[in-house]
């Protein structure tokens, strides 16, 4: 295929020198301009004042791999190790569980990665998959807080679950399975919860992207576009939301595994971008990477005057 064209006049900046383990999960707060993301490996979740460049940092007893806004600026919910939470603030900072829905003999061996939450605040997130015996599949997940309700919505061949949101009408719902290196669409039921239809909406490497780099997480703009971020790729890929074919690719300089993005900022117009350390797992990676990659694990911003926004692809959650 042809090569993806340019994206338009944009500029990429490093933002703050994290240094994460395994960054992730942005998640820009309108009401105080801070930018909350994660380090799933070092158990942390970051807020960054984008307007004064204050960083806290809570740091918990297990990891959170995805966040939510509360609603009337209550802070966060949390996709955690085990299932769904409150983050209540400290010192120290520590978990609320509010359901708990891995089955027990799964505990050790996986925990929740990547979601979000669709327009009545119902809280979605999928698990990783276990390669080793006992083999069991990744299963997508939907907690509803008013009812207190838990359901899998899907698990049939989930490797790794990764970045999910709706498209703009509400009636699509994207998933993220990034091993096959494929983001699903169903049809997404809002007054139900439920979903139908699954199909391959996004093949990453049928459309030209480099094999040996993942779907990771991603984010949806006002036009319906995709951005996904390529774990290995060093780049975010936009896919249109008409068709899902592949628009343009911007690259993430001096970063290797780019994890996630989000659009925020005064004008929901700059687009915040997590990475990953090049040996982020203990026996896994190669620590020499790091050195030809040395921003990997640090925070990005992608300033594309005005081009694109934020869309509404996630929303508060309910409780």
């Amino acid at each position: 295929m042809n090569a993806p064209r340019q994206p338009p006049d944009h500029q990429v900046k490093l933002l703050l020198q994290t240094q994460c383990v395994l960054g992730e999960a942005p998640l820009y707060e309108p009401a105080t301009s801070t930018l909350h993301f994660v380090d799933i490996v070092k158990q942390q979740v970051l807020h960054f004042n984008t307007l004064t460049s204050d960083l806290s940092i809570d740091q918990l007893d297990e990891p959170v791999a995805c966040l939510a806004l509360r609603k009337e600026g209550k802070g966060l919910a949390v996709g955690a190790k085990r299932g769904f939470a409150i983050l209540e603030p400290g010192p120290p900072a520590r978990l609320e569980y509010l359901c708990q829905p891995l089955p027990e003999h799964q505990v050790p061996h996986t925990r929740f990665n990547d979601g979000a939450c669709d327009k009545k605040g119902r809280f979605l997130a999928g698990t990783l998959y276990h390669r080793q015996d006992p083999k069991f599949p990744g299963a997508l997940y939907s907690f509803d807080p008013k009812t207190n309700e838990t359901k899998v919505l899907d698990d049939e061949a989930i490797t790794d679950s990764n970045g999910l949101g709706w498209s703009v009408d509400g009636k699509t719902l994207y998933f993220t399975n990034s091993h096959l290196n494929h983001i699903y669409a169903y049809d997404y039921d809002l007054d139900t919860g439920m979903v139908a239809n699954r199909r391959i909406f996004i093949d990453a490497i049928a459309q030209g992207l480099q094999e040996g780099t993942f779907c990771d997480g991603l984010c949806i703009d006002s036009e319906g576009g995709i951005w996904s971020a390529r774990w290995g790729g060093g780049c975010i890929a936009r896919f249109r939301g008409s068709d899902g074919t592949l628009d343009f690719v911007v690259s993430i300089p001096g970063a290797l595994n780019v994890t996630a993005c989000s659009f925020g900022g005064l004008q929901n117009d700059l687009l915040y971008v997590t990475t990953a350390h090049c040996a982020p797992f203990a026996g896994a990676g190669d620590p020499a990477l790091q050195e030809q990659y040395p921003n990997s694990g640090d925070l990005f911003v992608v300033d594309f005057h005005g081009r694109f926004r934020g869309g509404e692809w996630r929303f508060a959650f309910g409780g």
